[in-house]
């Protein structure tokens, strides 16, 4: 299977795939690069009618960052807000799209995999889906602009607990979050999802790209200062960043010291 963000369309319907084998689809730079990119070019066709985005396989919609790479892209806080910039375009181009976008979740969303799912307009997941963002493992924080999605999705409350616990739960439980839509028989979730793009899609084109801009306008997103976005990278440049990344490489148990 082919590594990257693969593009395929039949008809009005256009699917993007998240696909790095062997790594749960887990996005390194070139894909991030590639999903703001093919997001972008897919808003400005006007002969489509939905997206639906996957991961490739049968194992995981994504499992976030590839943390492989953060030795060389993400060592220290100024690279890590460069890298940030080009996570956050990637979400906005994900959550501006002028189509609706359905997240197809099969197996694992989690990290960053679900921040994604979190930007797109419905999520219909399998019964065997599992969820979570266990980044305290890694003395990582979620910035302002990967936050946004998901408490849109499912509020204060809810993220607080995602956040703080860093545990992987179940598709019940997601579904009881509102972190998805729909939950569905395993063996039904493409079918599920691609009909749902065929409703999207038998419907006014115009009026569904209205409907998702008036209540983009209707949820103002908070102006953050560049101080405060800059706030977001600091945990790179903590002792406690550099031990959680060893130990998860190292797949032993992180032991922070708090600075």
């Amino acid at each position: 299977m082919a590594s990257g963000i693969l593009v395929e369309r039949k008809g009005d319907i256009a699917t993007v795939a998240l696909s790095n084998p062997g790594k749960l689809n887990a996005l390194d730079r070139a894909m991030w690069e590639g999903l703001g990119a093919t997001m972008r070019e897919l808003s400005s066709d006007d002969t489509l009618r939905c997206v639906v985005l996957r991961g490739a396989g049968n194992d995981a919609f994504a499992a976030g960052a590839d943390i492989a790479e953060f030795a060389t892209e993400r060592a220290d806080l100024e690279q890590a807000a460069r890298y940030g910039a080009l996570i956050h375009d990637a979400m906005q181009a994900v959550a501006r799209c002028t189509h609706p976008v359905i997240a197809l979740i099969k197996g694992a969303c989690v990290g960053g995999g679900l921040e994604i799912a979190a930007m797109c307009d419905l999520r219909i997941c399998g019964e065997s889906s599992r969820f979570g963002v266990p980044i305290k493992n890694l003395g990582l924080t979620m910035g302002y602009g990967e936050l946004q999605g998901v408490l849109a999705v499912a509020g204060r409350a809810v993220v607080l607990e995602i956040l703080l616990e860093g545990r992987v739960f179940g598709a019940q439980e997601a579904f009881a979050k509102r972190l998805v839509n729909r939950v569905v028989a395993d063996a039904e979730v493409e079918r599920e999802a691609y009909a749902t793009a065929a409703r999207i899609a038998a419907g006014a084109p115009l009026v569904a790209r209205w409907h998702k801009q008036y209540i983009e306008r209707l949820n103002p997103i908070p102006q953050v200062s560049h101080e405060e976005w800059q706030e977001g990278f600091a945990c790179f440049g903590t002792e406690d960043y550099k031990i959680g990344v060893a130990a998860f490489l190292a797949k032993t148990k992180p032991q922070f010291k708090g600075s």
